[in-house]
């Protein structure tokens, strides 16, 4: 979809004889913004895979104690005031596919899989989801709306995702039997975002070929104006170097795999932050205000050797709960996820709310879940559901429990929390009667 308001940002550039590479800076100039409806509101929804350590995972319901967080959570200590937990919020989809193939694709849709000939565990075969995702939902509303529309409404971001696609790979759907392939190269999300021939043989810097256009650009704009585009072309030039640093190393995470071969990354934590980076420009620049962050894949089995744990994840997690030295590695593992969760957070933090007050962070808000409760048991019960920052407006520095309440209500309270205040059913109705869930505000 292209931007509802292109015309004035295109007049200006004929103006002034400025190319269209130029457009990717502008997007979030309040002075050529549609008239807003209030502050922005964006979500990012990141997916881990293979459910937690319970005992390590869910704090005590009430105020959440920074000191008091349980080793998974403990990296997100610094942002326990600007924190809440979900407990008791289940996956009670039922139907076709294995629990891990329904853990996924019913996570973000809340509906069954369609019949299929995708051979999962215990000779459950299955299909691709039979709805559309909430995070494509969100987008879609936002789109038919001038002052929320932006350039690409979602994005979808991987690290370590395979590029065989099925069930277990899969969490974002488009539409029925429509599910959306996550970018997990840095190199291919910049040139989606920029629209360059970026790539490891050839890195000329974006902002070289339009420094000349965008001055003549920023000599037009108001001094706040000027500010948020050289806050942004501050971000795109930290990024260039990052990619240039690490040419040789950081390429598509994964290759094509059949399932069960041993998948192996040491890359995954460069991928990782400089997914988060571009997460962070993206939001800044108003590329778009909903965005999905994978990492990895169902039956995900990264190999955390920088943990110093050998096994992969996928396996530990088959193993029984009484092996100690399994859950500690998991609980290692699910740590470092939650590091990444908090670097994200950091770093929206740290960038103030273009034309707004307060940073990104005060107008973003991080969910981070998985597709099971629990890996050994594969339990679709206690699915885990942490939110970090400011964006839907739900009161933080809680733990709450609910008494097994359906997940499509959650999906349904992100929807409202969005401005989608007319979505009153999703994914399957027969789970939405109780409506959107009550206590997060």
């Amino acid at each position: 979809m292209t931007w509802s308001v292109n015309v004035p940002r295109r007049d200006l550039l004929r103006r002034l004889g400025v190319g269209a590479a130029a457009l990717p800076f502008l997007g979030n100039l309040p002075s050529l913004a549609a008239a807003p409806s209030g502050p922005k509101r964006r979500l990012v929804i990141v997916f881990s895979p293979d459910g937690v350590v319970r005992k390590n995972f869910w704090p005590a319901p009430g105020p959440l104690d920074a000191a008091a967080l349980p080793a998974i959570l403990q990296p997100l200590a610094p942002w326990s005031d600007r924190m809440l937990t979900l407990q008791g919020v289940n996956d009670k989809v039922k139907g076709d596919g294995d629990r891990h193939m329904r853990g996924i694709g019913c996570l973000l849709t809340g509906i069954e899989l369609f019949p299929g000939n995708i051979q999962g565990g215990g000779n459950t075969p299955a299909g691709w989801a039979s709805g559309l995702s909430i995070d494509q939902e969100i987008k879609n509303h936002l789109q038919k709306r001038p002052e929320t529309a932006t350039r690409f409404g979602a994005l979808e971001f991987g690290v370590l995702v395979p590029n065989r696609a099925d069930p277990w790979t899969r969490m974002v759907y488009a539409g029925p039997n429509k599910p959306v392939t996550p970018i997990d190269d840095p190199y291919q999300m910049f040139r989606k975002l920029y629209g360059q021939a970026l790539d490891r043989g050839h890195l000329g810097s974006v902002l070289d070929e339009v420094r000349d256009d965008l001055a003549k650009v920023a000599a037009e704009l108001s001094a706040a104006d000027r500010r948020i585009l050289e806050e942004h072309a501050s971000l795109v030039r930290s990024f260039e170097n990052e990619l240039a640093a690490h040419r040789e190393t950081v390429g598509h995470a994964v290759p094509v795999l059949e399932p069960g071969v041993v998948e192996q990354n040491d890359q995954m934590p460069k991928i990782s932050r400089m997914q988060i980076e571009l997460v962070v420009s993206a939001l800044a620049a108003d590329f778009a205000r909903v965005v999905t962050l994978q990492y990895t894949n169902s039956v995900g089995q990264a190999h955390m050797k920088w943990l110093g744990i050998d096994e992969g994840q996928h396996t530990l997690s088959h193993e029984p709960n009484s092996n100690e030295a399994a859950q500690e590695k998991l609980t290692k593992i699910n740590a470092w996820y939650a590091g990444e969760i908090a670097q994200l957070a950091q770093r929206l933090a740290e960038t103030p709310e273009p034309g707004g007050s307060g940073s990104l962070l005060d107008h973003t808000t991080i969910l981070w879940t998985n597709e099971l409760g629990e890996g050994k048991s594969h339990s679709l019960d206690d699915i885990p559901w942490v939110l970090v920052g400011g964006g839907l407006g739900f009161t933080t520095g809680r733990a709450l429990q609910f008494p097994g309440v359906p997940h499509n209500r959650l999906l349904l309270s992100l929807a409202h929390a969005m401005g989608h205040t007319d979505l009153v059913r999703f994914g399957n109705p027969d789970y939405c009667d109780a409506g959107p869930l009550t206590g997060l505000a």
